[in-house]
């Protein structure tokens, strides 16, 4: 279960290439330059979660080698290729066949991971200056340019050209990542529009569905679009994947396995998309034995149509966990936060991956405060307060309200509660992060 976890780091990483890819494509100088900057905070980002997971104790040093060599390599390739791209721009379809070679998964909204960034533990090294990459982005003055400053743009650009397909799905993967769910599923509704046979756009649709519903469901309309896809091309990895999600979803964890270790078998076996999946089918297996488990349940790959997926019910515990939290800022610390401070109260896993299964967002002005984390605030469909027997709640004081932890920060956890018992508790915000 301990690998699974890196699948929620990673969905922030595959998500972010799937956003930067089209924008590299562009042939003005002034574009190429906007998405180096851009490629060099998706590299910071992702080198910080990798100096995270390696201090937490998650990664072994060979592993982090490898990845962190894959990173380097990588960001030199999105640099290279914004810096060669032709002023033609490449069909949808390639763009398809370049993202599937390059990550296995994009499928739950990048929201689930960047909100346990900014909720994860481990202390921070400093991140590895890409010099080519950095001159660039100095000398056109883009290198303090946020998210925001490049989406506002995106979107005057989107203004000039409705019909850029790319543009429209980078500006709702960017809407989730932010947050903005109903503005994400409206981008990502237009690109669909315009583009409804694509294979790259029809998945993007199921998961940002699945992404605005109240329960994170993968069932109805994004089912019928992963069923399309496969209709059309029984080996795509990605709709294949997503089938075992439902399956996963609806606690049908023997043909989530099944499903999976095909795709398993198909893999680098020393690659990290195998060892993301590995953990995922650790984390179904661990499951089986439910009640609601059954050997003679009918794969969802290949054999089950798409009015049995739509017909079956989510799982019984969905929506029903709840935990009512009252925080507080321990007075001894008062005078190290701001009013304006941001606090992040969280709910997660007392043990498998760390990503939140469900968060709220406060400022220090508010506290003491109660709130109700329940299973509504489920980020991923799978990851909610229900599938869990035990969980840990949080808080976290973030004066700058970055996504990562920064040394400095306050914060307080619970130690291991139980989930339907454990209904009101109080978590006092009674600690500093060296």
């Amino acid at each position: 279960m301990i690998i699974f976890w890196i699948l929620a780091g990673g969905l922030l990483v595959l998500a972010l290439v799937f956003i930067v890819t089209p924008l590299l494509q562009s042939a003005p100088q002034e574009d190429l330059i906007e998405q180096d900057a851009l490629n060099l905070e998706v590299f910071r980002q992702r080198l910080k979660e990798l100096d995270a997971d390696l201090e937490a104790g998650f990664l072994d040093q060979d592993r982090y080698a490898a990845a962190r060599h894959d990173l380097e390599r990588e960001l030199l390739y999105d640099v290279d290729a914004g810096q060669q791209a032709p002023a033609q721009k490449p069909t949808p379809s390639a763009l398809s066949r370049w993202l599937i070679g390059a990550a296995l998964v994009i499928l739950a909204p990048i929201s689930a991971v960047l909100i346990y960034l900014q909720l994860g533990e481990p202390r921070l090294a400093d991140p590895l200056q890409v010099a080519a990459s950095a001159q660039a982005a100095e000398e056109s003055g883009q290198s303090g340019a946020s998210l925001e400053e490049l989406v506002t743009r995106l979107e005057q650009r989107l203004q000039e050209n409705p019909e850029d397909i790319d543009g429209w799905l980078m500006l709702g993967r960017t809407a989730f990542a932010t947050g903005k769910t109903e503005q994400g599923l409206q981008a990502i509704e237009k690109a669909y529009g315009l583009a409804p046979d694509e294979v790259d756009i029809k998945l993007a649709y199921a998961e940002a569905l699945a992404a605005a519903s109240p329960t994170k469901s993968l069932e109805g309309k994004p089912a019928e679009l992963i069923r399309a896809v496969l209709d059309e091309d029984p080996t795509n990895r990605i709709a294949r994947w997503l089938t075992g999600m439902i399956a996963f979803q609806k606690e049908q964890y023997a043909s989530a396995v099944d499903t999976w270790e095909k795709i398993l078998a198909e893999l680098d076996p020393n690659g990290q998309e195998a060892a993301n999946l590995e953990g995922m089918i650790a984390e179904a297996q661990t499951r089986m034995g439910t009640p609601t488990d059954s050997g003679a349940q009918a794969s969802v790959e290949g054999s089950v149509e798409p009015s049995a997926v739509e017909s079956q019910a989510p799982p019984a515990a969905a929506g029903d966990a709840d935990i009512q939290v009252t925080v507080s800022l321990d007075a001894s610390l008062a005078d190290q936060a701001s009013p304006e401070d941001t606090v992040f109260v969280f709910a997660r896993a007392a043990s498998g991956p760390p990503m939140p299964l469900a968060v709220q967002r406060l400022r220090v002005s508010d506290l003491p405060r109660s709130i109700r984390l329940d299973d509504s605030m489920a980020m991923t469909p799978a990851m909610r307060l229900s599938a869990f027997d035990q969980v840990v709640v949080g808080a976290r004081v973030s004066k700058s309200g970055d996504a990562m932890p920064q040394s400095g920060d306050l914060f307080g956890e619970t130690g291991p509660l139980t989930v339907g018992k454990d209904t009101q508790i109080s978590v006092a915000i009674d600690q500093v992060r060296p």
